[in-house]
């Protein structure tokens, strides 16, 4: 096994890239995705604007206008050398799915043609039984329909022309992210388009943009093979932390190493040419930990590109003989992967809604969506946490500059002095011209202020960044729909409310503008105790968090709760999100997925336990007996051979803890198993088997320090993180 690490990292030097240099990126760009400029070459005028209004407006497109862009559509992937197609979509196991088929087909007479119609575009009928449902349908009901998606482009990746899709049930019920993602834009979109009629007639339509930053590590290809942990679970279970890490900060926005720099240049040029906007690229704090960042993108379509760029990433990497880590956590003791959720709003008029404007008017209106997103964040707090948590995230939230698990909202000094500074010249009296004319002047200073944004904390899980919110406490790993599904859900119900509350005013007798600022008023009073601009490490923090009401719960499972509660289905399917049904079933998924991956990840461990590290300690055991042998005939005195006989107990006794606690390991999961019930199940494996994982470690890891390196079959730390 030594042998095997030491080859693979005097390999390192020696490689050379397979891709190529990237060609200039704006030639590449959208090459190999059917864009509108594409559509209008292959469609006739009258068929590109019919599909041109009814993609604008939300319209149905009827079969004739479905079968000319199918045709199209199948056109100019030929063009390209491309023979099947493949509705693209994203189940509810976090990956995307597609299953392909060939545009060939028979006529009466025998003879082959190539053949795709507005009915394959537009609906198929895939064997989904095997992805999780929660319960929505049994086992053996196979049936589920995918839709076509026009708001997001078809492309061609690995030879495939991929039609981006919704996934139903026979019965109608979500089995993606997709579907309940665009009725949450769509309600966000009504919203926000309301409030911006206060202030601006021409406002017909509102769009939520997301940007991402999608962080991860890349290990060499050799030293991951030689890793069951790294293979199966993504993460390594067992192994002492590198002498050298990332403590001397030397590795952030470094130079990157040329191998890295090769791997990075053909994925770029893969995603330009996928459509993708990637424009950042940087070394991550923790070694060989790296960050890629877009421009952003209206939502739903930056949600299919970054499923589209991890599987990229992951087909570059392995050209160029790395392997790519999504985990949020793959090594203990370094930062962990994120996902950074970079969300605003824009107008059909090109205005951002949370940028600060040039006037009291403008910024009157930025304060509205700035102040409801975080009320939204305040009433919805638990449901924010839910949306985020999983086996992997929960390793990661609350360490090495991930955020913590507690919601908080971080605004910046200066901002908070404005809410506070509202929150005591507004109240329910009718204002005099002075605090009128003060009001606005101090309202109307905040471009001045906000030249250089707001400050950034690291510690806060949904801070705001000078023209958005960032949702920092996002995994790396996860689907950015879910988040993006509580965030525009929540906004828009808050920005419903808050035209309710005005209007209710404005009924009473009050002035449009008074209604407004009372309703800021006690939006800010509302939401004040999600507001916290210190460390959100500090222990203080969580005393004070649990004063504020706030859930400072650490499991994932228990945080999962919140998408059961009265308050998560009134939200829901009070805003035609979700039925109960689908948020149960939502519920339980994630349930099990956690649950399924904690057993793999105890499973794994007690191969590699007992099968692994168990025999070579007792190799190196027998070694220092013999050594003592040898010793003892020699000198005879004891004292020659003390330390080994120390190192013998030492080894004896990590080695029998390790066989006691997998022993019970195995028994406490084989208990949890019985449980039929997969939420009850998953509260098992969290409170009994989990416990044991982090104890077989820490006696693996002690052994580490003392066996030969020479035979410790395992590829170190100092090896994964530093091979490149």
């Amino acid at each position: 096994m030594a042998k095997i690490r030491f080859m693979a990292l005097e390999q390192l030097a020696s490689r050379e890239s397979s891709g190529a240099k990237s060609a200039k990126p704006s030639a590449l760009f959208a090459d190999d995705v059917f864009t509108m400029s594409k559509m209008r070459t292959y469609l006739s005028i009258e068929a590109y604007r019919k599909l041109e209004k009814a993609m604008a407006e939300g319209e149905p497109i009827d079969r004739s206008l479905a079968d000319q862009v199918a045709s199209a559509m199948k056109a100019w992937a030929m063009e390209k050398g491309v023979t099947h197609y493949t509705h693209w979509f994203a189940p509810l196991n976090g990956a995307t799915a597609e299953k392909h088929d060939s545009f060939i087909d028979l006529l009466p007479d025998g003879t082959a043609i190539e053949s795709f119609d507005g009915k394959l575009l537009i609906q198929q009928e895939p064997d989904a039984s095997s992805f999780p449902n929660g319960g929505i349908r049994n086992t053996f009901e196979a049936r589920g329909y995918t839709a076509w998606d026009p708001a997001s482009p078809a492309f061609i990746n690995n030879g495939t022309l991929c039609i981006p899709t919704v996934f139903v049930a026979y019965t109608g019920e979500a089995l993606d992210f997709k579907t309940p993602m665009l009725k949450a834009l769509a309600a966000i979109d009504k919203a926000a388009t309301e409030i911006c009629q206060y202030f601006d007639k021409d406002v017909k339509k509102v769009y939520a943009t997301l940007g991402w930053e999608q962080e991860y590590f890349l290990v060499d290809e050799a030293l991951y093979n030689a890793r069951p942990d790294l293979k199966l679970c993504g993460r390594t279970l067992m192994g002492h932390q590198s002498a050298k890490d990332q403590q001397l900060e030397d590795h952030y926005f470094g130079s990157i190493p040329g191998r890295v720099t090769a791997f990075m240049e053909e994925l770029e040029q893969e995603c330009h040419k996928l459509g993708i906007p990637v424009k950042t690229r940087h070394n991550e704090v923790a070694p060989n930990q790296f960050e890629c960042a877009p421009v952003f993108e209206e939502a739903n379509l930056a949600v299919d590109h970054n499923q589209l760029l991890m599987s990229t990433i992951k087909k570059i990497a392995r050209k160029h003989r790395f392997r790519a880590l999504l985990h949020e956590k793959p090594y203990k003791g370094v930062n962990g992967s994120g996902k950074h959720n970079n969300w605003s709003l824009m107008t059909d008029t090109g205005v951002n809604l949370l940028s600060p404007g040039r006037n009291p008017k403008s910024n009157m209106q930025f304060l509205i969506f700035l102040v409801s997103t975080v009320k939204a964040v305040s009433e919805y707090a638990d449901l924010f946490k839910a949306c985020i948590v999983s086996l992997g995230n929960e390793s990661r939230l609350g360490g090495d500059e991930a955020p913590p698990v507690v919601m908080s909202v971080f605004l910046g000094q200066y901002l908070s002095s404005v809410l506070d500074e509202l929150e005591k010249k507004v109240t329910d009296r009718k204002m005099t011209p002075d605090e009128k004319t003060e009001l606005k002047l101090n309202v109307g200073r905040i471009p001045e202020i906000m030249l250089d944004n707001t400050d950034r904390n690291r510690t806060s899980p949904f801070a705001f960044t000078g023209n958005r919110f960032e949702f920092r406490a996002v995994g790396s790993s996860a689907n950015c729909g879910g988040p993006m599904i509580v965030l525009n859900t929540a906004v828009a119900k808050q920005l419903a409310d808050f035209k309710n509350e005005v209007e209710s005013l404005v009924e009473n007798g009050v002035k449009r503008d008074e209604a407004i600022f009372q309703t800021l008023r006690q939006y800010i009073i509302d939401s004040k105790k999600i507001r916290f601009e210190g460390n959100g490490y500090s222990r203080e923090w969580l005393k004070e968090a649990e004063a504020r009401g706030l859930s400072t719960e650490q499991d994932c499972i228990p945080s999962l709760r919140a998408y059961i509660s009265e308050k998560a289905k009134s939200l829901f399917v009070g805003m035609g999100i979700f039925s109960e049904r689908e948020l149960e079933a939502r519920f339980e998924i994630k349930n099990e997925i956690y649950m399924k991956k904690l057993q793999i990840e105890a499973r794994v461990m007690g191969d590699l336990a007992l099968n692994h590290i168990i025999p070579i300690a007792i190799v190196y055991q027998n070694r220092l007996l013999e050594n003592v042998r040898g010793l003892k005939e020699m000198f005879g005195d004891a004292s020659f051979y003390a330390p080994q006989l120390e190192n013998i107990r030492s080894v004896s006794s990590h080695i029998n803890t390790i066989s006691v606690l997998v022993d019970e390991m195995i028994e406490a999961r084989k208990k949890a198993n019985t449980i039929e019930d997969m939420v009850k199940r998953a509260e098992e494996y969290t409170e009994k088997v989990r416990p044991y994982l982090e104890k077989i470690r820490y006696e693996i890891d002690k052994l580490e320090l003392m066996v030969d390196d020479e035979i410790w079959p395992l590829p170190k730390y100092r090896e994964l993180l530093f091979s490149r």
